[in-house]
């Protein structure tokens, strides 16, 4: 009791001394509104549909948390009456909007208004196509062309020699040369703003089928200068026995049938007649002259048996 009566003696003491000294008293700060975590916080852009905000009002807990902004860009806070546009606004203009809104309904006097964006969902780019992991991502203020082709894995090998740009809007269909783009070419490498869909064709392929000794399906070069020989070629060359005649089967693309289109493979193969180009979907078909082959095989077993022959007739001493 007599160290209260001293701490008090004390405290009256200072407060008398400081009155008598002229000082002014220290006039009341308001406290610092604790800043949203560098983690949390994306990098500032235009607020869009969708998209999560973090909004902090000193003295007011009941506008200090998270809101979505809706589907038509509006948001809707408790002790407001009506709904604050928010979409294309950023987020220092939502903080001047929001204490103005606040004041003028006379629920706050001066309110300190922060306001930062925690999950963007208004600006998707998608990735689709000839790339390693397909996927759907929101753009930043700084992503680029190659920034989406990273996040989808890199491209594929079946990729074909362009990707194709398409946005929301009427703008046309940009075609960029993925070859000139990969090997640095800065000016291709354009800006996403979200709402792009980034498109990468599969290479076209032919199909070599018949009396060849790996038949299947190739990738072509560029989408061009595949021929004849170079699918012979792909597929390790002919068999034994194949016919004169080779054919290409090839797609209407008016009809969607298949037409067929024989080619002189004995001459081209001599050079005797020029390379047929081929198609992306061309299905390249070496048929088997099985006459011959049975011709063949006949002529192998009379020789083999005639071997034979000999053979057991020189063992028993004829």
């Amino acid at each position: 009791m007599k160290h209260l009566l001293a701490l008090l003696a004390l405290c009256t003491l200072h407060a008398q001394t400081s009155i008598q000294s002229g000082a002014a008293p220290v006039p009341y700060q308001r406290p610092a509104m604790p800043a949203t975590p560098a983690s949390d916080a994306l990098p500032a852009q235009t607020i869009g549909p969708d998209d999560l905000i973090s909004i902090m009002v000193s003295d007011c807990p009941e506008l200090s948390r998270s809101f979505r902004v809706s589907s038509d860009g509006t948001l809707a806070l408790p002790l407001l009456g009506h709904r604050i546009p928010a979409a294309g606004l950023l987020p220092v203009e939502l903080e001047d909007k929001l204490a103005a809104e606040l004041a003028a309904a006379q629920i706050l006097v001066q309110p300190i208004v922060s306001v930062s964006v925690t999950e963007y969902r208004s600006k998707p780019v998608s990735v689709v196509g000839a790339v390693k992991s397909p996927l759907t991502f929101q753009a930043m203020s700084d992503s680029t062309l190659l920034d989406a082709i990273a996040k989808a894995g890199g491209i594929a090998p079946e990729a074909g020699p362009e990707l194709l740009i398409t946005r929301k809007d009427s703008s046309p269909i940009q075609h960029v040369n993925l070859r000139k783009l990969m090997e640095g070419d800065q000016s291709l490498n354009v800006h996403l703003h979200g709402g792009e869909e980034v498109r990468i064709p599969e290479i076209g392929k032919i199909f070599v089928t018949g009396n060849v000794k790996m038949p299947g399906a190739f990738l072509m070069q560029d989408n061009s200068d595949t021929t004849l020989m170079k699918a012979l070629a792909l597929s390790q060359g002919t068999l034994p026995y194949s016919q004169k005649l080779a054919y290409i089967y090839r797609k209407d693309p008016v009809t969607n049938k298949r037409t067929e289109i024989p080619a002189e493979l004995r001459q081209i193969m001599k050079r005797k007649s020029p390379d047929i180009e081929l198609l992306a979907d061309d299905i390249v078909y070496i048929p088997e002259a099985s006459g011959k082959k049975l011709a063949a095989s006949a002529i192998d077993r009379i020789a083999g048996t005639g071997q034979s022959v000999v053979t057991a007739l020189s063992y028993r001493g004829y």
